[in-house]
């Protein structure tokens, strides 16, 4: 089982779901236009406790996306990397013609909970009422320098 995991957690799993995706869903939903409801939660919150979409035709998965823009620096404020890992989402939903609107799922991984008041703000100026279901955790990230990763889940 352990090897399963392996084999389907890398991007190429994501690319074959996009795909299957867009070939089962697409041709049933054309012209359809997206649905999304929201389940749970107070009406304040910034995420919803659960989403509902149906009659989409596309997915899209957004890999754990990281505060570099080429091959510039990291910077070290946290509210810089969280301007930048977001704006780093936001050009994985142009690049298919979405946007934060049609996220249903958002995850971040954060290096260290002192920094959950700027995640906080960030989901607020970001997201303005979208309130997708939600998971923040608390993990090492794969580079030291960097202090958050921002992945998620669109359709349309």
């Amino acid at each position: 089982m352990k090897n399963i995991a392996k084999i389907y957690s890398g991007p190429i799993f994501i690319i074959i779901l996009t795909i299957l995706s867009n070939s089962i869903f697409g041709q049933e939903n054309e012209g359809k236009q997206f649905k999304k409801q929201k389940i749970g939660g107070e009406a304040n919150w910034t995420y919803s406790e659960a989403v509902k979409i149906s009659d989409y035709s596309e997915l899209l998965f957004i890999s754990g996306q990281i505060p570099v823009i080429n091959d510039n620096p990291v910077p070290d404020d946290i509210k810089e990397q969280c301007e930048i890992a977001w704006s780093n989402v936001e050009t994985q939903l142009e690049k298919a013609d979405m946007t934060a609107e049609n996220l249903v799922k958002v995850t971040f991984f954060v290096s260290d909970r002192k920094y959950l008041n700027e995640i906080s703000q960030l989901r607020k100026r970001k997201l303005l009422g979208v309130k997708p279901a939600m998971t923040i955790i608390i993990t090492g990230i794969y580079n030291e320098n960097w202090l958050l990763e921002i992945e998620g889940i669109a359709a349309k």
